[in-house]
């Protein structure tokens, strides 16, 4: 059952995309394992799952120790508190949801300790609901030129959290929005000294629910659980 919805999201993602015009591989599916077990995660590798999600720093590291001899990525998709971004350094390639200078500050610093340049997403709060995580539309162009600067993080593009709508229409245009504030960005980054070297390549954007619109707006990356290993318990 699990391998046979993992080839079924798969290909939803492979179909959307070549009816976009997209290349192949050019999105990418993070598997969503909080609350997994290791046993299924190991039958999620064996289907062929090589990218993996996690949301809770503590229940992430005893995976990735009890899976390391796994040639996995793990990239960490939920709100990360700064007393804890020293652990997420060491753990984790990609941090989807740096959501202030202070946090990618310190995770700069904790990289420099280990030597590391950490790749990070820059989470914005497209809907700009009060109790969502994430940098206003407005306020993240000021952000990424403060974060160009530091040695130690790698930015390489968007997140974001859309509110929640059982139709996926209506999840749409905040893709878009996020889509059309990245390309924006990156267009006026061009001329500015300093920052015409990043690229903002990636889009961390869709779920289980939705994830065939965030590709048709430019998705990079789709966290995907629930139609992997079903409801979590």
């Amino acid at each position: 059952m699990l391998k046979a919805n993992l080839e079924k999201v798969l290909n939803r993602i492979r179909t959307v995309a070549d009816n976009c015009g997209r290349k192949p591989g050019s999105v990418r599916l993070v598997t969503v394992t909080k609350t997994v077990p290791v046993e299924k995660i190991i039958g999620a590798i064996e289907a062929g799952a090589d990218m993996f999600g996690e949301n809770y720093v503590q229940e992430a590291r005893e995976k990735i120790m009890d899976l390391s001899a796994y040639p996995v990525s793990w990239h960490f998709i939920g709100h990360l508190q700064r007393n804890k971004a020293k652990y997420a350094v060491d753990l984790f390639d990609l941090i989807h949801s740096v959501d202030s200078i202070k946090l990618a500050r310190e995770i700069d610093k904790q990289a420099g300790k280990l030597g590391k340049v950490q790749e990070i997403l820059i989470q914005v709060n497209v809907s700009e609901e009060i109790q969502k995580s994430g940098v206003e539309p407005e306020k993240t162009p000021d952000m990424i030129k403060v974060v160009a600067g530091f040695e130690n993080v790698l930015l390489r593009g968007l997140m974001t959290m859309p509110p929640f709508f059982n139709d996926p229409e209506k999840v749409r245009p905040f893709f878009r929005k996020l889509r059309n504030l990245r390309d924006q960005i990156q267009k006026d980054l061009l001329v500015q000294k300093g920052t015409e070297h990043l690229q903002l390549s990636e889009l961390s954007m869709g779920m289980t629910g939705d994830f065939e619109a965030a590709i048709e707006e430019g998705a990079t990356l789709v966290r995907i659980g629930t139609a992997i290993f079903g409801e979590r318990s």
